[in-house]
């Protein structure tokens, strides 16, 4: 399953369960539950099993301990995403949550970065823009494709050489409100 549900995805355990494993290479059970100490046992462990049994987390490794095995997990690079056909059956307020489930790990991570006593923001290359563009819905839909292509193709690429991990996290929001304003004052642009 390369996309999950909605409903899937905004659990509000399962949510901070995604949201701890994104700043994480990999995290096993008892890691999870020393960062989230107010997830009971049993609920911690539940979870994971239906974040992996749906493919959104997958098994990194696996090591023999005290006669049980220890998995680590990791988010699969795919599947944190609300395919289309979700998309189309949420309501308003499902909407709302899942901007507010973005903005809240894109805090989270940033809060975490910052954290750090070897931060350094301008040097490690920090950036956050919001940009506008006009552009029909044919010429937004290859913008999109254009983005996670690119992306996709840095995704591929693995630790070591002087790389570092960087946290991309993007937002597509129609405004509405400038459309109403530009109209009103007769722009075709």
């Amino acid at each position: 399953m390369a996309n999950a549900t909605a409903n899937l995805l905004l659990h509000p355990v399962r949510l901070r369960i995604l949201q701890t494993l994104g700043g994480a290479d990999e995290l096993t059970t008892a890691q999870l539950r020393e960062r989230l100490p107010d997830i009971p046992h049993a609920t911690m462990y539940r979870h994971v099993t239906t974040l992996t049994r749906a493919g959104i987390l997958e098994v990194a490794a696996e090591r023999p301990v005290r006669g049980t095995v220890e998995r680590s997990y990791r988010i699969r690079p795919d599947a944190g995403l609300i395919d289309d056909d979700a998309r189309t059956t949420m309501t308003e307020d499902d909407h709302r949550r899942a901007i507010a489930a973005f903005a809240g790990a894109f805090l989270a991570d940033f809060e975490r970065y910052l954290s750090r006593d070897d931060a350094e923001p301008s040097r490690e290359n920090v950036l956050y823009r919001q940009g506008a563009v006009w552009v029909t819905d044919d010429e937004f839909a290859a913008l999109v494709d254009d983005i996670e292509a690119a992306i996709a193709r840095r995704t591929r690429s693995t630790p070591g050489d002087g790389r570092n991990r960087h946290l991309l996290s993007l937002a597509f929001v129609p405004d509405k409100s400038a459309k109403d304003t530009a109209e009103s004052r007769g722009d075709d642009s």
